[in-house]
């Protein structure tokens, strides 16, 4: 039965036929149910095209199943706006679904929300096929032949180095200074900033121009039950990303994107630091992840710290990387107290575990991870990471390049990680570098190529019921226990021939 708190974008003119266009008709209906102090605003079946949809308080954008919105094509529909990014204002383009300062939001039902993000992002070479490659490209836009990219116009191209270096600058950003740049100022599909009591309930996000779902400086948040799609070739294609939000719940997700499926942020850089303001107190729980650079992701953005993460009961099939922690030298924050258990993973292309302080913004990949110099040390700052008080627990993975990966600073180890009862199939075993504190309990490596348990410049690392082998060689291995002090008295390790 409608209420007075019912507002049917029908009702409002909506066509929902995907050609004419829709954006006044939802526009008015979202004024309508502001005006009225809130309520519901429904979507009913049908295709909608629209321009961005910006929200309101006290508002549930409802989608009804076998509703699509479609968000426009026309990069003009998307005015340039200023907007937090990586922990600093810059500008971009509004997103299709915003909203800024707002409380009591929903976007509920079983619709979904389509960014056709195709017609905004580069596509590159090095991911085809020549052939793949050709078939690719639109019969638009513009193809850099020296570095292999398409972009969908001219000014898109030649955008890039003009907002690479706008960013750098400091000071306050200025929209008619990137306006020359409008094309390659990708939106996140959602962008929600500075609001209170969220809820994401239902539908399906895909097709994003950049990040798919991007919460910013929001407290209170749950999103739930929904579904997130990008091309697995889609640049900067993210999930979810929760950037320096305050009592977050992400639970029964299902995820299949180009980049980290679920990322924690709290920005990079001179103003993240100085803001200071932390991503804390998130359940990450019962979601699925079939590709991405990561499962779950903390980081590469980290200078507001991240504190109180729960992740339970997932599921990660071919990401590159299963759980992902990523900050580098300058970032700064602190990263603590985490709690991770129960996880499944299956088909990992790159390590199933991986702690890393030197990301250089590129894809995990097993010749820079394992190959990497040295480290010099360097002095200790604001702008020097920490990693600490991490506890990953009940983990099993059938199939990935790396079991376990921790990579510290000289100047700052990771410190007190405890991983118990893990069950890992790779190619690779445990590499431990520059870490203090590390508890190995119950844990089993199946590799396919020794050492499968490799530690350099770690202290106090306590090994207790450690069994790594390479199957393939059972019979002429030879089993090394340590029983000795510099783990602790009690200390248990079938290595099968790791080295110390």
């Amino acid at each position: 039965m409608k209420t007075h708190l019912e507002f049917n974008v029908m009702e409002y003119g909506a066509h929902g036929d995907g050609v004419h266009h829709d954006g006044a008709a939802i526009s008015a209906a979202i004024a309508a149910c502001h005006a009225a102090g809130g309520g519901k605003v429904i979507v009913p079946s049908g295709t909608y095209l629209t321009g961005p949809i910006v929200l309101c308080n006290n508002l549930n954008l409802h989608i009804e199943a076998g509703a699509t919105v479609l968000f426009s094509r026309d990069f003009k529909e998307y005015p340039l706006v200023i907007t937090p990014y990586e922990g600093k204002q810059t500008v971009a383009c509004r997103s299709p679904l915003w909203g800024e300062g707002l409380k009591n939001i929903s976007i509920t039902g079983g619709g979904t929300f389509d960014g056709q993000g195709d017609a905004w992002r580069p596509i590159y070479r090095f991911h085809f096929s020549e052939s793949e490659w050709r078939s690719m490209l639109p019969d638009y836009g513009i193809v850099d032949e020296r570095r292999g990219i398409w972009w969908p116009s001219e000014d898109a191209m030649k955008g890039e180095p003009v907002v690479k270096q706008l960013r750098k600058q400091s000071g306050s950003p200025h929209i008619e200074d990137y306006s020359v740049a409008h094309d390659y100022l990708r939106p996140s599909l959602v962008k929600l900033i500075n609001c209170k009591n969220v809820l994401l309930d239902g539908p399906t996000f895909q097709n994003s121009p950049t990040w798919n779902i991007h919460i910013v400086f929001c407290r209170d948040v749950k999103v739930q039950n929904i579904s997130v799609f990008n091309p697995w070739y889609a640049p900067n294609g993210d999930g979810i990303d929760i950037e320096s939000c305050r009592n977050v719940e992400i639970c029964d997700c299902f995820l299949d994107v180009g980049d980290d499926a679920i990322c924690l942020k709290s920005g990079k850089g001179p103003e993240a630091l100085r803001r200071a303001q932390p991503c804390e107190n998130i359940l990450i729980k019962g979601c699925t992840v079939l590709h991405g650079h990561g499962g779950v992701t903390v980081g590469s953005e980290t200078s507001g710290g991240i504190h109180n993460v729960k992740v339970w009961d997932c599921v990660f099939r071919g990401t590159d990387v299963g759980v992902r922690f990523k900050t580098c030298r300058g970032r700064g924050g602190v990263v603590k107290d985490i709690d991770i258990r129960n996880l499944t993973m299956s088909n990992i292309t790159g390590a199933a575990i991986s702690f890393d302080m030197f990301y250089n913004g590129s894809s995990w990949h097993e010749d820079t991870h394992l190959n990497a110099p040295e480290p010099l040390h360097q002095p200790v700052s604001i702008e020097t990471p920490e990693f600490h008080d991490i506890t990953i627990s009940d983990v099993s993975c059938r199939g990935a390049a790396l079991a376990i990966e921790v990579h510290g600073l000289p100047e700052m180890p990771i410190k007190n990680i405890h991983l118990e009862n893990l069950e890992i199939e790779s190619r690779r075993g445990i590499v431990l570098r520059q870490a203090k504190n590390v508890a190995l309990d119950k844990v089993t490596v199946s590799v396919g190529k020794l050492p499968s348990l490799d530690s350099h410049n770690v202290t106090g690392l306590v090994i207790s019921d450690f069994n790594g082998h390479n199957p393939a060689e059972a019979k002429k291995e030879e089993k090394l226990v340590l029983s000795t002090e510099s783990f602790v008295s009690s200390a248990k390790a079938v290595l099968n021939g790791a080295g110390h």
